[in-house]
């Protein structure tokens, strides 16, 4: 190596990139840093803030100077609380061991795929879907075989999933309630994509960050409450959307024995174990179960029926969502047909942020995203912005 020359970056970095949301926040900064009213739908997090008694156990915590290391997979109080909730409400088969407490949902699925995914695997995983996957699975130098969700439910989930899969095909990324479309598979499909998994001697990755925020219908199945399933299934949670604690990055894992053991060195390795004292406003939150999500969810519903009210005034082509944060529709006419450059077009024009679809997969160019967890306000005043900016734009009346 010559005088003055440095070593290259890793060769993973190669396949991943910065989240286009991220991009999309910081010319939303650039613009509020600059005097301007931005109407922001962009983002995805709870409209409220956490639960005063969430936040009032951590300080008990602090009071009793429980601020000390704690066992890296985390608290025996935390983890007995993970355990009974999976086993009651989600049907999950675990065992003492099964949970594991990482610092959010994200540090849930990196665990979870760093212990399945060796270089050259392939994953299948339906589309759209939540844009970082393909980055963490691109980190693992793994490749992501997309499945079009429309056209798999057309052709029948197992045989969409079985036309595409290889024998590199080491596991199936599942995601019910959805990002970004707020889909959720019904119990029928939950069962054939869990049979086809058996038959193929699949593992599971299955991403429950939306498993309470469903307002209408049946709620979601967790894939490894099915019979045979938890062995083969890594199961990751948050607490961010459930209890409002997007900041506090706090999640866990459920992992069948097979699996334990290498999620549990991740997470020695990379955080040490999850703050001790954050660690007890988890267990206050789940002994509160769905408490605080019923008080939120009418909230919620007025918020997503009144955007979708002012979304299909101004032209947009949807269907209201039964689930998760956000809308998805198809960008009307009088817009560009890429999802980037309608997405620029608003922001720029009328100051609404939104995400463009195509970050979501192929299926979701023609798509924006919307969330309507936001303020009541901001919702008005976006709806209201929107359609000025479409009647000046088209001549919508």
């Amino acid at each position: 190596m010559n005088e003055g020359s440095f070593p290259r970056t890793a060769r993973r970095f190669e396949s991943v990139g910065f989240s286009e949301i991220v991009i999309v926040r910081n010319r939303v900064m650039d613009l509020l840093a600059a005097g301007q009213k931005v109407w922001r739908f962009e983002g995805g997090e709870p409209w409220m803030n956490t639960p005063e008694t969430v936040k009032a156990a951590t300080t008990a915590a602090l009071a009793r100077n429980q601020t000390r290391y704690a066992p890296s997979s985390g608290i025996s109080e935390l983890r007995s609380a993970i355990l009974e909730k999976v086993r009651t409400r989600n049907g999950i088969p675990a065992d003492a061991e099964s949970p594991i407490v990482v610092s959010g949902g994200m540090h849930g699925l990196f665990a979870a795929f760093a212990t399945l995914l060796d270089p050259g695997d392939e994953i299948l995983m339906f589309s759209p879907y939540w844009t970082p996957i393909l980055d963490l699975v691109g980190y693992h130098q793994a490749s992501a075989t997309l499945v079009p969700t429309d056209e798999a439910r057309r052709e029948g989930l197992s045989k969409a999933l079985a036309r595409r899969a290889t024998a590199k095909t080491k596991l199936l990324y599942w995601n019910s309630p959805n990002n970004p479309t707020g889909d959720v598979f019904s119990r029928a499909e939950t069962e054939e994509v869990a049979a086809f998994a058996k038959e193929r001697g699949l593992a599971v990755v299955s991403d429950e960050a939306y498993e309470d925020l469903v307002y209408e219908g049946e709620p979601p199945v967790a894939i490894a409450s099915l019979p045979g399933m938890f062995e083969r299934t890594i199961t990751c949670y948050t607490l961010s959307k459930s209890y409002s604690m997007t900041g506090w990055r706090l999640g866990y894992v459920i992992a069948p024995g097979r699996y334990r053991s290498p999620i549990q060195a991740i997470v020695l390795y990379t955080v040490n174990g999850v703050s001790t004292p954050t660690q007890w406003a988890a267990v206050e939150a789940l002994s509160r179960g769905t408490e605080f999500v019923a008080e939120w969810k009418p909230g919620y519903r007025a918020r997503r029926d009144r955007l979708v009210a002012g979304l299909q005034a101004a032209g947009f082509e949807l269907a209201r969502p039964r689930a998760a944060l956000y809308l998805f529709p198809k960008t009307p006419s009088w817009l560009p047909a890429g999802s980037r450059e309608a997405a620029r077009v608003l922001l720029e024009g009328a100051k609404i942020a939104t995400v463009p679809g195509i970050v979501f997969g192929p299926e979701g160019e023609g798509h924006l995203r919307f969330s309507f967890s936001v303020s009541e306000e901001m919702i008005a005043g976006g709806v209201e912005a929107l359609a000025a900016f479409a009647h000046a734009t088209s001549g919508r009346p």
